[in-house]
């Protein structure tokens, strides 16, 4: 695992604030944090464990504030998210349990697959349409599934649950945001089980990054309503691929080897 110094975890942390600025605006900031740690040459499996820990900090944060607001709906939430956590805690195992070869492959490709989501995601509004699935049916069918994908992976896991909710569920923004950041928390809280038993996580540079992370999303908070996320989303999606593409370009990138080796 590459040494730390006190320049990279700067580095790092200025990366993390720049992502939580972009994620208050337009989500997404796994899409510029987990590539940064790969790129700095943090160990595939370390650098989504330490990713995990900052960015479910903002999560848990946010199920806080919704919580003790009385917004979330602990009945149709509880199941969703306890069933989420067990998707996380799968998906986190077998991401601690993958070669790191197969990380390098995979992460550059779900990198460009998220960032095409965020360009073509369905816009939605504040109505509240007919529900496709029970609650009990989503809990046990897409809650695991979308928590499996944020232990094993991560970035863009709570739009997919907050999508999936108000298409899947019918509900209307609000409570679609709230039920998503519990399942998201609880996924998160899943796959931190595992990482911190595994003893993945870069305890400093997490908690570093985790900090700048909330100074930025405080900053974008307040630039929300001058700028909109119609500016900054086509920028999270271009800093997505150009990252992903340098990862597939790093010369110890197992993908690239492979199609080096068997396609000349």
């Amino acid at each position: 695992m590459i040494e730390l110094n006190l320049e990279l975890i700067a580095a790092l942390t200025a990366v993390s604030l720049f992502a939580g600025f972009i994620d208050a605006i337009a989500g997404g900031s796994g899409l510029i944090t987990l590539p940064a740690l790969l790129i700095a040459g943090i160990d595939p499996m370390a650098a989504l464990a330490t990713n995990k820990l900052q960015s479910a900090s903002g999560t848990i944060s946010a199920t806080i504030v919704f919580a003790r607001k009385g917004i979330l709906q602990w009945r149709a939430g509880l199941p969703m998210a306890l069933m989420a956590l067990l998707g996380g805690n799968a998906g986190a195992l077998c991401a601690s349990l993958a070669p790191k070869s197969v990380l390098e492959s995979i992460v550059p490709i779900l990198l460009i697959l998220v960032a095409l989501y965020f360009a073509l995601s369905p816009k939605l509004n504040d109505e509240t349409r007919h529900a496709k699935l029970s609650v009990f049916i989503f809990s046990m069918c897409v809650a695991p599934l979308i928590g499996f994908y944020d232990g094993i992976f991560g970035p863009g896991a709570g739009s997919f649950f907050m999508v999936s909710c108000t298409l899947l569920l019918g509900q209307n923004i609000l409570q679609a945001v709230s039920n998503a950041k519990l399942a998201n928390a609880a996924s998160n809280i899943g796959a931190l089980i595992v990482f911190l038993a595994k003893g993945a996580i870069i305890i400093p540079l997490a908690i570093a990054m985790a900090c700048g992370a909330l100074i930025g999303a405080q900053i974008g908070a307040r630039c929300a309503m001058r700028f909109g996320p119609r500016l900054i989303k086509p920028l999270l999606i271009i800093t997505c691929c150009i990252m992903a593409t340098k990862l597939m370009l790093t010369p110890s990138n197992a993908l690239r080897q492979y199609l080096i080796h068997y396609l000349g």
